[in-house]
Order: structure tokens, then sequence, then C-alpha cells
């Protein structure tokens, strides 16, 4: 489950207000669609493992369409008051991303990182059900608003500069694939960003969806901070990135998609190449996504591969002509 956003509980339920769906190839969303046993309205409980057992059934009929290899869902927040789910598909055949193997090491973390980490996420979880998701990246890591979420973050800040060794074993040699995802989110707050760069790259290839994401939503951060004569701009490589758009893990295209946004802002003609003639399939499907906040990073990749400029794209945005930018980007030679 992906919270973030404001969302409206009935006691520990939400209202599923979108079903959004990736990765239709063969299989139409219509069948999809009555291969799931959850439609709008219904609501879902967001206590324990409510979610995924919610969720779980519709993954395993999915996985029995023809030509289907494997189906994945994710419950984010929020689209008006009410839960998203997205419903990602892999078919045979078609483009997917492969992990290493999961590493076998006893390396842990100190207790006080763990602590904090759980911390972290009882704070963030009840900041996200009142509403209070703002953030502030400026620094290059990421500090919300909420004063007890901030508080445990300011903390990582130091974990970082006194574990910077243990942090980069854990993520890359621990079994525990939580502690391997806390060492990612951790990282993203040193005080040399650049230094880490590359830790953050190689836990991209994690098998655990947590670790990719915490290690993406860290270096979409710094890709995020604009340099100045203190703080030089990051070397960040796009193609771990480009080829996570094509996932059937909707925290994967997530992620990918908003670094990506950051890091074709300079328009590397080779960059914006790469992504047209490798994603730009699920780069539209992802421009179609129902809620704004989630298709806007493919959509404006889209006018950048297009060549329309960044306000043009925002106006057209805000006017709701999403196919003129689309469009633009398949006409793109």
């Amino acid at each position: 489950m992906i919270l973030g956003g404001v969302c409206e509980l009935t006691g520990q339920e939400l209202q599923v207000g979108i079903i959004d769906f990736y990765g239709l190839g063969r299989v139409s969303e219509s069948e999809a669609r009555q291969a799931l046993t959850f439609k709008e309205g219904d609501t879902i409980s967001v206590v324990g493992d409510g979610p995924r057992a919610f969720l779980a059934d519709s993954e395993r009929r999915l996985s029995t369409l023809p030509g289907v290899v494997r189906a994945h869902t994710n419950l984010a927040c929020c689209d008006a008051g009410r839960g998203i789910i997205y419903v990602g598909i892999e078919e045979k055949g078609r483009p997917a991303p492969h992990s290493r193997l999961a590493p076998r090491g006893n390396v842990r973390l100190a207790a006080d990182m763990v602590q904090a980490g759980s911390e972290f996420s009882e704070a963030f979880m009840a900041a996200v059900l009142r509403g209070d998701t703002a953030e502030d990246d400026s620094q290059g890591h990421a500090l919300f608003h909420d004063p007890t979420t901030r508080a445990v973050q300011e903390r990582f800040v130091g974990y970082a500069a006194r574990d910077l060794e243990e942090l980069r074993r854990v993520l890359r040699d621990s079994s525990d694939a939580e502690q391997r995802a806390l060492a990612a989110q951790i990282l993203g707050y040193v005080a040399t960003k650049q230094d880490v760069v590359g830790d953050l790259v190689y836990g991209m290839s994690d098998p655990s969806e947590d670790v990719r994401n915490n290690a993406m939503r860290a270096l979409a951060v710094f890709a995020s901070v604009a340099p100045t004569s203190g703080r030089p701009i990051l070397h960040i490589p796009y193609r771990p990135f480009v080829g996570l758009l094509n996932s059937p893990v909707w925290t994967d295209r997530n992620k990918a998609s908003m670094a990506l946004m950051e890091l074709s802002a300079r328009r590397d003609p080779e960059l914006l190449r790469k992504l047209r003639r490798e994603a730009i399939g699920p780069l539209i499907e992802m421009a179609h996504w129902k809620s704004e906040g989630h298709a806007m990073p493919a959509l404006m990749i889209l006018g950048r591969i297009g060549g329309q400029p960044d306000d043009a794209i925002r106006a057209a945005w805000i006017r709701g002509e999403r196919e003129g930018i689309i469009n633009a980007a398949l006409k793109r030679h």
C-alpha cells in the first residue's frame, strides 16, 4: 500500500474511487476488469494486512488470463478523498525489468535506526490520514511539514553521517528486505549526495519493490534540487529509470517517472531519444491515468519528447488537453 494525499476514512476503511490499468496489450481492459474481485465504490480496510488481503485474490485471477505472466496491484491515496488501485499486467513477450537475486548476509542496522524507521512509518501514516503531506526537498532530502515525521527524518541525517558504511553494507548484503529498504531511505540523507548515488542505483535492481521505491525516491529528490555555487549538479544515470517504466509494479513506474521528469528537465537529446524509443508506450499509459498528480510526470516527459516548452506543457495540462501533448510526442522522430 502506498499512501500520500488526503484520505477520507470511514472508521478504518477507505473507499475505492479509481481503478487504473497499465501493461495491457493482448488483454483488454474489460477482460482485466472482469477478473477483479472489487470495483469503484467498494471499501477497503487500511488496517494491518487488510489491503494485501483485499487485493490478493484479484492478482491470482488476473494471472490466469491467457498470455499473462504476472499481475500486480497497489493501493495509493488519494483522489478526491478516495483511494486509487493500480492494476499492472506483465504479458508474455513484452519488455519487463529483471531484478538481481536477494542477498543472504546477516548484516543488520543499529537498533536506534530500526526504531527510527518504525517511528517514521507510524508518524507518516498518521500525517497522511490527517491530510498533512507537504514536503520540503530544498536540502536534497525529504523533510515533511508534519513535525513528528520531520523530527524522525532529521535524525536520519545524523545516522547517515554516523553509519554510512553500515548502511551501504546492509543495502547490498542484508537478507532482510525491510532493513535494506530502510538503509536506502536513510542513505538519502547523507551530506554529500553524489557519494551515495551509486549505492542507490544499485538498490534500484533489488528484488524488493520497497527497496527500489526508497532508492528511486531519494534519487528523484536529489535530481529535483537546483544546483548552486555550493551545490554542484549531481550526476545520476538515467538508463536504470527508463527500464523500470516497463515494470508491472506501480511504485517502479511512479518513482521512475518522477525521477525522469527531473532528469529530462535539461532536455538531453540522447535521453529523450531513448525514452521515445523504449518507453513511449508506458509513458502514454501513465499519462492517461485518472489521478492528475500521478499522470503529470509522464505527460511532462512526453511534452519534452515532443519538443514543447515546459510552460506550454503545463498550460495544455491545465486546459485538460493531454492528447495534444501525446500526439506531438508520437510524431517526433
